[in-house]
């Protein structure tokens, strides 16, 4: 049982109480990864289409709709007790419909890797995994003390693409541009100052990076396009796993090794 030594607040102040008979329903691909591996598959009655990892668990689990296009229908019929909602992930009027009929409804909002942390000790205190989830943070603390160990190399301003036809990149408040600073990296300022900003191709711009990333989602760029857009910019241009990116939860882990591996790729 939860001894509150790590209290059960989610991103809205809303305090949880432990429910470890709980019937859940995710609407984040990437907390349904992380509840399937602190055990939790079982308890899951719903996810999204988008849930698809891990595959050998998941496919049992019952579909809702997608992230944004959530069936609230479906979501009623399966009569969970919780439902796992993120603020950049799904819609607020998602959440407004829902807490009409579903008892607990927890907010997430990880803004930055070491987030994770307590991000998994919420999931596990409220659906009766602590063992687990401090076996999982135990490991994601030794993964960042070996990232964090490493000698800190010469500070780099990257572009990271998100999607094109209109090109779009991320703001410095977000989860990737926090995890590129966790190697010293920055993003540039966009002139538009939304979160995930569109931007249009100058020698302005170019001038000032050392490098542009090319993310795997949501948009599918591919080493084609990594080549083709090198050739045009002159620059490096490197095609990078979105998963591991932006993923929080249990691709964090795995996405703290990337790192180093990306810190390879551009510094040799």
């Amino acid at each position: 049982m939860n001894d509150f030594s790590h209290p059960l607040v989610d991103a809205l102040g809303v305090t949880h109480l432990p429910a470890p008979g709980a019937r859940i329903v995710s609407l984040v691909p990437s907390i349904t990864e992380l509840l399937c591996d602190l055990g939790l598959a079982p308890q899951l009655v719903g996810r999204t289409g988008f849930c698809i990892h891990p595959a050998e668990l998941i496919t049992a689990i019952p579909k809702v709709g997608g992230t944004k296009d959530v069936n609230l229908h479906k979501i009623r019929a399966l009569a969970p007790t919780h439902v796992i909602v993120n603020i950049d992930e799904n819609e607020k009027p998602t959440f407004d419909a829902l807490a009409e009929f579903v008892p607990h409804i927890v907010v997430t909002h990880p803004l930055a890797p070491r987030d994770n942390l307590a991000l998994a000790r919420l999931m596990g205190g409220i659906f009766g995994a602590e063992v687990q989830a401090e076996r999982w943070c135990a490991a994601f603390e030794a993964e960042y003390r070996v990232l964090r160990s490493a000698p800190p190399g010469p500070a780099r301003t990257v572009l990271y693409c998100i999607w094109q036809d209109p090109w779009m990149s991320v703001s410095s408040d977000t989860y990737i541009a926090r995890m590129l600073g966790e190697l010293g990296w920055k993003v540039p300022a966009l002139p538009d100052a939304s979160r995930y900003p569109r931007f249009e191709w100058s020698g302005d711009l170019v001038a000032g990076l050392d490098a542009v990333l090319l993310s795997t989602e949501p948009y599918r760029f591919t080493e084609a396009h990594a080549d083709a857009l090198e050739k045009q910019l002159g620059i490096p241009v490197l095609l990078v796993d979105g998963e591991m990116m932006s993923w929080y939860g249990s691709r964090a882990l795995p996405g703290l090794r990337y790192l180093r591996e990306l810190r390879s790729l551009l510094e040799g």
